[in-house]
């Protein structure tokens, strides 16, 4: 599925992506998703691959399903799922304008930014700083949360 760039009365829309696993959602999710589409005008999402996720434990919720959720959120424009071998693969699909990444996500920003430009890529990479204080604003404490209640 190839992704062109809009146009809208002359002007080129700001194309936001955002990327993340996107296991068991909760509202750090929300809220990562609608700081992301705050700096642009179409939020694109690239759900990571169970297959190429090696720095935490693997989503408990299937590849398909991880991304339909996401594409059936409000203010995501199109969610896709991963490269199983580059991850800049779908990159060069979207074309996008802003990159963003999460507080706690592990990449640095100033070093993908530089290889996105290595590789040709004309975007931004920019960190959502903010985060949630909540109690259940992550994946892992929603499964505390889950054996503590079933716990017997």
């Amino acid at each position: 599925m190839l992704l062109y760039r809009w146009q809208h009365i002359g002007d080129v829309l700001v194309r936001i992506l955002a990327t993340g696993t996107f296991d068991l959602l909760h509202p750090g999710h929300i809220h990562y998703l609608s700081e992301a589409k705050k700096l642009g005008d179409e939020l694109y999402v690239i759900v990571a691959r169970e297959s190429m996720i090696r720095h935490k434990p693997k989503p408990i919720i299937t590849d398909e399903q991880r991304v339909k959720m996401v594409n059936s959120l409000k203010i995501v424009d199109t969610a896709l799922l991963g490269s199983e071998s580059d991850i800049f693969d779908p990159i060069m699909q979207i074309k996008p304008d802003i990159i963003t990444l999460g507080y706690d996500q592990g990449f640095d920003a100033v070093q993908l930014e530089k290889e996105l430009h290595f590789r040709g890529f004309d975007c931004k990479v920019v960190r959502i700083d903010s985060s949630l204080d909540c109690s259940l604003c992550g994946s892992g404490k929603i499964v505390k949360k889950v054996l503590e209640r079933y716990k017997e």
